[in-house]
C-alpha cells in the first residue's frame, strides 16, 4: 500500500466530480456516519478504479480547506482509525490514516484501498457510487461486486472447494440464522435476490454461475464442515497434571459450523473453570474466583480460529489444560503487516481470513476487530492471572495462561 502523494491528493480534493473522494469539514453531525458510508464505497469500488479512495476531513465540499478553527488532533485520528475496527465494516476495510499539510492546512486524510473479497457491507448494507451518486447496492450491483470477488479473491476463505454442491450447506440455517443478522432487514425485505444470489453476496459460494461452496461457505452453513475441510475443529484435552506425557482425563474434538462449534467450545470452557469460594473473616459473605476469566479464554480460542491457516494443514486449533496452564496453539504464524516482532501490540493487526472474520463479527463472537488480544490482558489481570505469554513461530502462534492462585 503507496500512501498518495501530495499531488494526487491535490488533485483529488480539487476534481469536484471524483467518485474517489469525499470531503467532511469536521468530523461532527452526520460526518462519522457519511464517512463510514464512503469507506464502504471505497472499499467496494464499484466502478473498478483499482486505486484507493480517500476521505478528506478538513476540507470544503468547494474543495478549500477549513480555518484554523479547524485542528487535526491525535483524538480525531484515533477515532477515524477506529472505523477499521468497529466491526460495523465487514469484511473490515484495508485502509490507513494519516495527517497531512495540504493547501496551507493540515487534513486528515482517510485512503482506503479496493477489497479483495468485496462486497463490502456498513451494518448489512452494500454502499456503491458511481459518479455523483451514492446509495445501497442493487441487485446488479451486487453481481458485479461479486464477479470482482471472483477474479480478485486472494484469501483462502474465499476459495471454492471442488467436489463441495450447493446441498452441502445448510439453506435453513443461512435463511433463518444467518442472513438475518448479516443483512439489513430493509435490504433483506427487498424483491430480486434469488438464494444463490444471497449466498453469494455474501462469499459462500464462489458465483451464481459457479454455486460451488467456498470455504468459509462450508466453514459457516456447512452440514458436515470437516468433511471437505478437515482441519475445522479444536481438539480439547485436560491433562492431569503438568508435564506432557501426565495423563489425560478428559478429551473432546469440538466440531460443527462455527456457530455449533464456538457455542459447544464455550460450555466446555464454562465446565472447566474452577472456581474456589472463600468467605470473608467473621463474615458469611462468599468470595468466588475463578482460576480463569472466561472472557479470556473466549477472545483467544476465537482468535485461534479467525486467524489459523485453514489451508495445507489438517492440525486443528489445539486446546491443552495443564493443572497450572492453558497452551491455546493455532496452526499459522504471523500474516500480513503482523510479524513474529510486532505480534500483539496495540494497533496492529491484519486478516488472512477476512471473510471469515466478518462472519464472527456477523455472528457476534467477535466485538471489534484487532482487540482480542488486548481484552484478554485486561479480563487476566483483573483476575489475578499473570499476563498471557506468545511464542510466535514462522507457521503457528502458541499463548500459555498462568492460573490465577494457584488452583487449577
Amino acid at each position: 500500500m503507496t500512501p498518495l502523494s501530495d499531488t494526487e491528493l491535490l488533485a483529488l480534493i480539487h476534481d469536484l466530480e471524483s467518485d474517489r473522494a469525499e470531503r467532511k469539514q469536521t468530523w461532527k453531525g452526520d460526518a462519522p456516519e457519511k464517512g463510514h458510508q464512503a469507506v464502504c464505497v471505497f472499499a467496494n469500488d464499484l466502478p473498478g478504479h483499482g486505486l484507493p479512495g480517500v476521505l478528506l476531513v478538513g476540507i470544503k465540499d468547494d474543495g478549500t480547506p477549513m480555518g484554523p478553527e479547524f485542528a487535526v488532533t491525535d483524538e480525531l485520528l484515533m477515532t477515524l482509525a477506529d472505523i477499521k475496527t468497529d466491526g460495523k465494516i465487514v469484511p473490515p476495510p484495508t485502509m490507513t490514516v494519516a495527517k497531512r499539510h495540504l493547501l496551507g492546512r493540515d487534513v486528515a486524510v482517510v485512503s482506503v484501498w479496493p477489497a479483495d473479497a468485496p462486497p463490502v457491507r456498513l451494518e448489512g448494507r452494500i454502499w456503491i457510487r458511481t459518479g455523483p451518486r451514492r446509495g445501497q447496492a442493487s441487485a446488479q450491483d451486487e453481481r458485479v461486486l461479486n464477479e470482482k470477488r471472483r477474479w480478485r479473491d486472494k484469501s483462502f476463505d474465499t476459495h471454492p472447494v471442488g467436489g463441495s454442491k450447493l446441498h452441502d450447506l445448510s439453506r435453513s440455517f443461512f435463511e433463518n440464522e444467518f442472513l438475518p443478522q448479516a443483512v439489513a432487514r430493509d435490504v433483506l425485505e427487498a424483491n430480486g435476490r434469488s438464494y444463490e444470489e444471497r449466498l453469494a453476496s455474501l462469499g459462500m459460494i464462489a458465483s451464481v454461475d459457479d454455486p460451488t461452496p467456498t470455504v468459509v461457505g462450508l466453514l459457516t452453513l456447512g452440514k458436515s464442515p470437516r468433511t471437505w475441510v478437515p482441519s475445522a475443529y479444536v481438539q480439547f484435552l485436560r491433562i492431569g497434571g503438568t508435564e506432557w506425557g501426565d495423563p489425560v482425563v478428559d478429551e473432546m474434538e469440538i466440531d460443527g459450523n462455527l456457530d455449533t462449534m464456538l457455542r459447544r467450545l464455550d460450555d466446555k470452557l464454562k465446565a472447566t473453570i474452577s472456581v474456589t469460594v472463600d468467605f470473608t473473616s467473621g463474615s458469611t459473605t462468599e468470595v468466588r474466583t475463578a482460576a480463569y476469566p472466561l472472557s479470556a479464554l473466549q477472545q483467544l480460542t476465537r482468535n485461534a480460529v479467525m486467524h489459523r491457516t485453514y489451508e495445507g494443514t489438517n492440525a486443528p486449533v489445539r486446546l491443552y489444560w495443564f493443572d497450572d496452564r492453558i497452551e491455546i496453539s493455532n496452526p499459522g504464524g504471523p500474516y500480513g503487516a503482523v510479524t513474529q516482532i510486532n505480534f500483539g501490540k496495540p494497533g496492529v493487526s491484519d486478516y488472512r481470513n477476512p471473510v471469515l472474520a466478518g462472519v464472527l463479527k456477523t455472528m457476534g463472537f467477535v466485538q471489534r476487530f484487532g482487540f482480542g488480544i488486548p481484552e484478554a490482558r485486561k479480563a487476566l489481570e483483573a483476575n489475578g492471572n499473570p499476563l498471557p505469554e506468545f511464542e510466535v513461530q514462522a507457521t503457528t502462534v502458541l499463548a500459555i495462561l498462568r492460573v490465577a492462585g494457584g488452583g487449577s
